[in-house]
């Protein structure tokens, strides 16, 4: 489960710095609408059954999921905005009206179609005023380049977590949940993240409320591969794999 909002650097000489590296050149090669799934997920498996009593039980209960990546950045970014604070049944309702106003429909969006629409048209797809906003200054911000995608697969984490900050309507958690499940980062930990505490309350402290402090301390457990421990327990919330 991936909690509505309201990253941690893989270290020097960690082989999850090399996968990352290796599975953001699958997502360039393979186009926008490929769907990619991370070239280090067993290795982080492997690695987390033998670190953690918790994960060394989780992953193999939770079956053969894993993460994918589809959409290109600008459309993942897109679909964010437009979830916020909303459900997911009623995020995937809006998206869909949403990109019903693009001609020819897709799914895969265009910062300058996104910016030719009529702001009330948008409105009536069921988009707030504020969130019309935020989507055209992202449309604006991938329109002048002023995100620099092409150079994302050399920067790191926080590097990446700057940038898209600076963008409106997209906070940390946002650009956490981007540098998961779109560059398929392996080590980000989204302690903002709802879902994410609940789950650690749930499977490390029997219940007990969780502290950011205390959710970090399991985290560094997990690492370098982090991501993949969050989805995991993301899972155990909710069995369905994540997708965002």
């Amino acid at each position: 489960m991936v909690s509505r909002p309201k990253a941690a650097e893989t270290e020097p000489g960690d082989t999850a710095g090399v996968s990352a590296a290796s599975t953001a050149s699958a997502i360039k090669a393979n186009g926008a609408s490929a769907e990619i799934t991370p070239t280090y997920w067993d290795e982080a498996c492997k690695h987390l059954g033998k670190r953690d009593r918790v994960m060394r039980k989780l992953i193999p209960k939770l079956g053969e999921g894993r993460l994918r990546s589809r959409s290109d950045a600008f459309t993942t970014l897109a679909r964010s905005v437009v979830g916020q604070q909303i459900s997911v049944k009623a995020a995937q309702a809006v998206w869909g009206r949403f990109v019903a106003l693009m001609s020819p429909a897709s799914q895969c969006l265009a910062p300058a179609a996104v910016l030719a629409l009529d702001a009330t048209a948008i409105r009536a797809a069921g988009l707030s005023t504020r969130k019309v906003e935020y989507l055209r200054d992202l449309a604006l911000h991938f329109g002048a380049g002023a995100v620099h995608v092409g150079q994302w697969q050399q920067m790191d984490d926080e590097a990446i977590i700057d940038e898209l900050v600076a963008i409106r309507g997209i906070g940390r958690w946002t650009a956490e949940m981007f540098l998961i499940f779109h560059l398929m980062r392996p080590n980000v930990l989204p302690l903002d993240d709802v879902g994410l505490l609940k789950g650690i309350s749930l499977n490390y402290f029997s219940g007990e409320p969780v502290s950011r402090a205390e959710a970090r301390e399991v985290g560094d457990a997990w690492a370098p591969f982090r991501s993949v421990a969050t989805w995991y327990i993301w899972r155990s919330l909710d069995p369905l794999p994540v997708d965002y």
